[in-house]
């Protein structure tokens, strides 16, 4: 496992779906000011967030790129898994659970390389998105500079805006800084533009403390469910989540069950920074 000694830090390497990550011991002692250095992809090793691990008592911290600090992140934990199974904590093919910032999650590796989350349940609920408004928004509009976007709002431990709209590159480059930062987010917001393809879904997420990632666990999941709650996709059938780092497979169940993850982790490297 990773520890930080003799000035030096040692560390691992993951990605999944290009979402990519360093991997440290909780004994490592990294603050949001040292993860940012780490973080930095021209001065350090480069990565969209640090993950702080605890293989002892499993659970997983993370650090944005900017030290933000957000709840939860499901490729991050997908990567946490895997590193947990190669450093002889998991055993590959049982149920193992980790503690996150969003409450404990079971986690499965399975023997083609994928790893199963049991994410949160989701919420529509707007105190527990967070969200200031006064009823759930589902397919609902927000005003943004120019134009008038439909959204619906999703709690997956951490807050979502999805939003359907057929909208260019150009444009989701313009409009979605513009609804992260819309004061009905108290926290911020993670902000998920999806299309219907085929029968699954596309994905562009721009993300809070790391900006448009290959890749959004949480993300995905929240735009299944919004694809749930607005009837573009069926509940309890699996739904192909097609993102720019590649697909995940979620299924969303009945209304309080939790969402099930289902992707890719890859280790990259193991390396000491001193």
């Amino acid at each position: 496992m990773s520890t930080e000694r003799r000035g030096g830090l040692r560390f691992s390497k993951y990605e999944g779906l290009g979402n990519d990550f360093i991997i440290v011991d909780g004994a490592a002692q990294v603050d949001t000011e040292r993860a940012v250095e780490l973080c930095d992809r021209h001065r350090g090793i480069g990565a969209d967030g640090v993950l702080i691990v605890n293989a002892s008592a499993p659970s997983m911290e993370v650090i944005n790129a900017d030290g933000s600090v957000p709840e939860m992140c499901g490729n991050g934990l997908r990567c946490v898994v895997w590193h947990l199974v190669r450093e002889g904590h998991f055993e590959r093919g049982a149920e193992h659970q980790i503690q996150t910032g969003a409450g404990p999650h079971l986690a499965k590796l399975h023997g083609d390389g994928d790893v199963e989350i049991w994410m949160s349940a989701p919420t529509l609920e707007p105190k527990e998105v967070p969200m200031a408004a006064d009823g759930p928004r589902v397919d609902a509009p927000i005003e943004v500079v120019g134009r008038t976007l439909s959204f619906t709002a999703v709690g997956m431990g951490n807050p979502h805006a999805v939003i359907f709209d057929e909208l260019t590159a150009a444009e989701r480059l313009e409009y979605g800084p513009q609804v992260q930062a819309h004061q009905w987010f108290p926290a911020g917001v993670n902000v998920g533009f999806a299309r219907m393809v085929d029968g699954g879904l596309e994905l562009h997420v721009l993300e809070r403390g790391s900006g448009w990632t290959q890749a959004c666990g949480t993300g995905a999941c929240a735009a299944a469910v919004a694809a749930v709650e607005t009837g573009r996709a069926e509940r309890g059938t699996p739904i192909r989540v097609e993102l720019p780092g590649g697909a995940l497979t979620i299924v969303v169940g009945e209304p309080g069950e939790r969402v099930r993850m289902r992707g890719p982790a890859r280790h990259v490297f193991d390396g000491e920074l001193r």
